[in-house]
């Protein structure tokens, strides 16, 4: 009888356990109207776009003949470029947005998330804005669709920074916890309902060199983010396509635009090779190497990482 008692107790015990994890980790959808407030402060505006309303920021002098355009990476957002953007926007016009899929943007109508679709995204958004040729610049994911579109419509970009960009196949060292849990099909059902904010935030350390900079408010961001309605679909059906985008690796030689290539030396995700790979591959191309940094450049030391950019352009310090 006491051993039945002990083991009656012991699964009460587990089961209270489980109830508490599964309610520190229930997470279901918000609306883009409960996540404006805090993350679509002005400058940000949302345009009417290809069946979406797309979250945009535009900041520097209009009269800019070429502005500059900044496509972030996978589950992140227009504010991964917050750095660059106040070193840029005082001498040239920048646009960032944040892309189908991601963001307080969300998914897109006809849920078609390959590189040749978001590149004629970028178009569409630079007709919009009545900007005829732009300098793209773009991270991972936002660095593959910065050169597709220069190779689909190279007429409507003048250079390029690539910046720890996708574009061959991944020889990852190490993959964020959240993009192999999107990967899982029998999760689906699990991850629309929960998401542990530890989990968000281990992702966001993995792609750091120094994951003591990554703060309260960054976990926030990108936790906030994803539960954007419809985000957590999006990204699953984004990650079924990342063996497919590296079949159009052959296309990256038939660059011609003039071409930065950044890389942090600490990139698990994508490792320093691939940056070279795209030096090699991109005739004329500039590569310059961050020793301690990692995926995000951008977001770990902006203004480290937007100095060659600068140069590049021949812009100021």
């Amino acid at each position: 009888m006491n051993m039945t008692k002990i083991l009656l107790t012991g699964l009460l015990l587990l089961l209270m356990t489980v109830a508490v994890g599964i309610g520190l980790a229930w997470a279901p959808d918000r609306s883009v109207d409960t996540l404006k407030t805090r993350w679509a402060a002005a400058p940000s505006r949302f345009i009417e776009l290809q069946g979406m309303q797309v979250h945009l920021r535009d900041e520097g002098p209009r009269d800019d003949p070429e502005p500059i355009v900044l496509i972030h990476g996978t589950s992140a957002s227009l504010h991964t470029w917050d750095g660059w953007t106040a070193a840029l926007k005082h001498q040239r016009r920048v646009i960032r947005m944040d892309l189908p899929g991601f963001g307080l943007t969300g998914p897109a109508p006809d849920g078609d998330y390959r590189m040749e679709r978001y590149a004629d995204f970028i178009v569409a958004l630079m007709d919009q804005l009545r900007v005829r040729q732009a300098i793209l610049a773009g991270n991972s994911l936002g660095g593959g669709i910065a050169w597709r579109t220069a190779v689909q419509h190279p007429d409507r970009v003048s250079r390029l920074v690539l910046v720890d960009a996708t574009g061959y196949p991944l020889q990852s060292t190490s993959v964020p916890l959240g993009f192999r849990l999107a990967q899982i099909e029998g999760l689906k059902p699990v991850m629309r309902q929960l998401l542990p904010r530890r989990m968000i935030e281990a992702s966001v350390r993995n792609v750091y060199a120094n994951p003591d900079q990554v703060t309260p408010e960054l976990v926030d961001r990108y936790y906030e983010l994803t539960l954007r309605a419809g985000n957590r679909e999006s990204l699953t059906q984004r990650m079924k396509l990342r063996e497919t985008d590296a079949l159009s690796a052959g296309l990256i030689p038939g660059i011609r635009q003039p071409t930065l290539i950044l890389w942090g030396a600490q990139d698990r995700l994508i490792p320093e090779p691939s940056g070279q790979r795209f030096h090699q591959d991109i005739a004329g191309s500039q590569y310059v190497v961050f020793e301690g940094l990692g995926h995000v450049p951008q977001e770990e030391d902006p203004l480290r990482s937007v100095a060659p950019v600068l140069k590049f352009l021949a812009l100021q310090p």
